[in-house]
């Protein structure tokens, strides 16, 4: 019975390390444990020097500006002075004028508009390089997709390994690497990997080995 007991025994660790062992060939190691979603929710957008700004003040026009972020990242609003603009959202720009307005003007109610996102040239932008008809840069858009930046490159060269694209993607301050099947979206209407794209993604297309 102590025989039998062995052999049994000896039979589950062996389903398990075959068991690991499938999983641990099917696993893509990533920057970090965060799984990638089809929806993804888009940071809110920080400001920059030089952006330019439309600050509206209710029922208090001659405090209403429009102008743009200084190179200290500075800007200058009628009663509220020298007021930080860079590195903030619009909302906490927003909050923090109304704070300074509060001191002068009862309940006072900010809007901040971005106009002109200059400081954002570069960050909202999509990425994809490799073995692609014309590897590119582009302004991000949203709704944008794997394949319609893809597409967009003017597709994959013959040469391109489609099943082992990579999209790799910022997480605070991690960089998250995930798989893309080319091949799947391309050839088959597989869409599982055909994410959504959120600014400074980067798909890189590897070549073929022969």
């Amino acid at each position: 019975m102590t025989f039998l007991k062995t052999i049994a025994l000896s039979s589950l660790v062996s389903l398990a390390l075959f068991i690991t062992g499938c999983a641990t060939q099917n696993t893509v190691v990533t920057a970090t444990t965060v799984p990638i979603t089809q929806e993804q929710v888009i940071p809110d957008y920080i400001l920059g020097n030089g952006d330019k700004l439309d600050i509206r003040v209710w029922r208090n026009p001659e405090l209403s500006v429009s102008l743009p972020v200084r190179p200290d990242g500075k800007i200058s609003i009628p009663l509220a002075g020298e007021v930080i603009a860079a590195g903030k959202s619009t909302a906490e720009l927003t909050s923090t004028l109304v704070d300074k307005l509060s001191v002068y003007i009862k309940q006072p109610q900010v809007t901040v508009i971005v106009t002109d996102p200059l400081s954002a040239e570069f960050i909202q932008r999509v990425r994809i390089t490799g073995a692609i008809s014309n590897p590119m840069s582009t302004p991000w858009r949203s709704g944008m997709t794997v394949l319609d930046l893809v597409l967009l490159a003017g597709g994959t060269t013959d040469f391109a390994s489609e099943s082992k694209a990579l999209l790799y993607r910022k997480n605070g301050n991690d960089m998250s690497v995930y798989p893309i099947n080319l091949e799947d979206i391309l050839k088959k209407g597989k869409l599982d990997t055909n994410y959504t794209l959120t600014p400074s993604d980067i798909i890189t297309v590897p070549e073929r080995l022969f």
